[in-house]
């Protein structure tokens, strides 16, 4: 890496591979007489930048963001071709292990996110101004310096999620190619053949032939070329190169577990770890790195998950889908997996949690407007529906019969600009399932579970009201979101591409 891999950081590359060089360091660690050249390969970041305003430390598992940058000077341009030495990301993913030490998940954030960036740190020690609806990677360039800002993306995960990131970490091109050749090489599948001009579509010609289709072991530049590739392949979008990066992720855990404690590949893979590592000062360790890679020693490669951010094209751009996000939020933060296990562990005694926000009798739709419509076959059921939302304010625009009579779950819909309303009209409707859409207004579709509370939300034994997500109800999240997960001992071909 071009002569300046100290303390100052480097220009980091784009990467999905933390928990692999967790994995690294830990098994590694046995190696006492490097520790102190580890030690030295480390670089951390001023942390003078992050928010004064951050989410309280949580009681549950730990949070670890993990950046990739593009920036493509030095001897990373060699890798990455193109110009410029602005330090950009394309790849980030917010690591949860649990506090039980036997899950972890990582989320994946797609670049062209529609986010709230806060204001951030700049170079000359001023702060700059918050943005709404900027693109996801653009706060990792606020600056424009070669190193990048991860505090300023530290932020925004932040203010995102409401969780507390517990650590941030990036990675750069040569480190990872390095580590990549370290370890003998990553099993990987390509889902149709993938030419040079794929890669870059900038190229004016289909080229050579990098990737045949299939499984293969990538390593180096290889690698590098196969966890950037995104036209070409399904439809060309960050989506699917984030689901094959994922999936290049779960190879190479699986692969350095399956190694065990070889000191020939795992010392120099160590060393190249380490050194592609740009972290904050808590993890500014070998020490600390150990610490926290400890956390993952116990995971199962079936309990390593890979998910995406629930979302939604926006034009050209991405949107995250609320109250999906929320409930994903909300379940990392009281330590619950995507498929609702309580992964919590022994925790102290602690406050009790408070009580719901506002019960049936205190919510109020005074100005809110709602279409109600009949989703089984019980007679009568959205006017009892509308009497219920009136006698609380609410304006019933319509009521009438839904084109499917056999919904069993009762659906809230809501669009854009209308989560918070929609979430309170839910506590009218205990069990509800609450989601966006993409038409305006609030729509209620009335499934058998509220005919059975009697058609006015309650029945012999009234659920409690379902307040909004938090730590202490974590919500419900979309079967989407576990459906699509990815485990680390997944076929390395299966669920490549989107579209």
């Amino acid at each position: 890496m071009s002569g300046s891999r100290g303390k100052q950081a480097h220009h980091r590359a784009r990467t999905a591979t933390l928990v692999a060089v967790a994995f690294v360091v830990l098994l590694a660690a046995g190696a006492g007489w490097l520790w102190l050249r580890l030690d030295g390969n480390i670089s951390t970041f001023d942390a003078d930048g992050l928010s004064k305003n951050r989410p309280g430390a949580g009681v549950a598992g730990q949070n670890v963001l993990v950046i990739g940058s593009d920036s493509r000077s030095g001897g990373n341009k060699n890798l990455g071709g193109g110009e410029g030495d602005v330090g950009r990301s394309d790849t980030a993913f917010l690591l949860h292990v649990y506090r039980d030490r036997a899950h972890a998940v990582a989320v994946s954030i797609p670049r062209d996110t529609l986010v709230d960036i806060p204001p951030c740190l700049l170079p000359d020690g001023s702060w700059t101004s918050g943005r709404t609806r900027a693109m996801f990677n653009s706060a990792f360039s606020v600056g424009e310096s070669a190193k990048g800002n991860p505090a300023c993306t530290q932020n925004t995960v932040e203010k995102l999620t409401g969780l507390r990131v517990d650590h941030t970490v990036v990675v750069d091109f040569e480190g990872f190619s390095a580590m990549t050749s370290a370890v003998g090489g990553v099993p990987v599948c390509v889902p149709k053949d993938v030419y040079q001009g794929d890669l870059d579509p900038h190229r004016g010609s289909r080229g050579e032939l990098l990737f045949a289709k299939g499984r293969q072991s990538v390593s180096g530049q290889k690698a590098l070329d196969y966890v950037r590739v995104r036209h070409g392949i399904g439809d060309g979008s960050d989506i699917g190169r984030i689901q094959r990066q994922q999936a290049f992720v779960a190879g190479m855990v699986k692969k350095v577990r399956e190694q065990g404690f070889n000191p020939a590949t795992l010392l120099p893979l160590a060393d190249a770890a380490t050194k592609s590592l740009t972290v904050d000062p808590g993890l500014g360790s070998a020490d600390k790195l150990l610490s926290f890679a400890m956390s993952l020693k116990g995971v199962d490669l079936h309990n390593i998950k890979f998910i995406t951010v629930p979302w939604r094209y926006e034009g050209d751009r991405v949107d995250i889908v609320q109250p999906d996000a929320e409930a994903l939020w909300a379940s990392l933060k009281a330590d619950r997996t995507i498929d609702g296990k309580d992964a919590g562990g022994e925790r102290k005694a602690g406050p009790t949690a408070p009580a719901s926000p506002a019960a049936p009798e205190q919510v109020s739709g005074e100005g809110v407007s709602v279409s109600v419509a009949n989703g089984t076959r019980v007679g009568g059921l959205a006017a009892r529906a509308a009497a219920q939302l009136e006698k609380h304010g609410y304006t019933v625009a319509d009521t009438g019969n839904a084109e499917v009579r056999d919904a069993g779950t009762t659906v809230i819909g809501f669009g854009p600009g209308r989560a918070a309303e929609a979430r309170t009209l839910a506590r009218l409707f205990p069990g509800a399932y609450v989601h966006g859409v993409a038409a305006n207004g609030i729509t209620v579709t009335l499934g058998r579970d509220y005919a059975a509370a009697g058609g006015d939300g309650t029945s012999t034994s009234p659920a409690p009201p379902a307040p909004a997500p938090s730590a202490a109800n974590p919500g419900t999240l979309s079967a989407d979101v576990a459906a699509t997960a990815r485990s680390a001992d997944d076929d390395p071909c299966a669920n490549l591409s989107y579209g």
